[in-house]
């Protein structure tokens, strides 16, 4: 954990969330600016900054999240259609360095996204 990093303030319950799912390795909330009807985050309570400071050893960590991502999207009723986003970097987006799966839904997805 690290002690200046907005999620990990919410994985504490240091700051508050509408939290949908937390176990041992990942925690998932409702967005605060939601970009879509269903708009979830899921987070690993491992402090990682972005997607390119994972190791070989967070393989099984982001293939969890997957996992559990697919199951809340079930859950809340887009398991059929949802978008699932990783940014890595200022410039595409991350505000947050804390490693974090979008998950959006309820509303059709246009491409390009960006």
């Amino acid at each position: 954990m690290d002690p200046n990093c907005l999620f990990c303030k919410i994985i504490s319950g240091h700051i508050p969330c509408k939290k949908i799912y937390e176990d041992e390795d990942v925690f998932a909330f409702w967005d605060i600016a939601p970009q879509a009807p269903k708009h979830f985050l899921v987070i690993p309570r491992k402090h990682i900054a972005g997607p390119a400071a994972l190791g070989s050893d967070d393989e099984q960590l982001i293939g969890k999240m997957m996992r559990v991502g697919a199951r809340l999207a079930r859950e809340n009723g887009i398991g059929d259609g949802f978008r699932v986003v990783f940014n890595n970097g200022a410039e595409a987006g991350q505000s947050v360095f804390h490693i974090h799966m979008h998950i959006l839904g309820g509303r059709p997805m246009h491409w390009p996204p960006g």
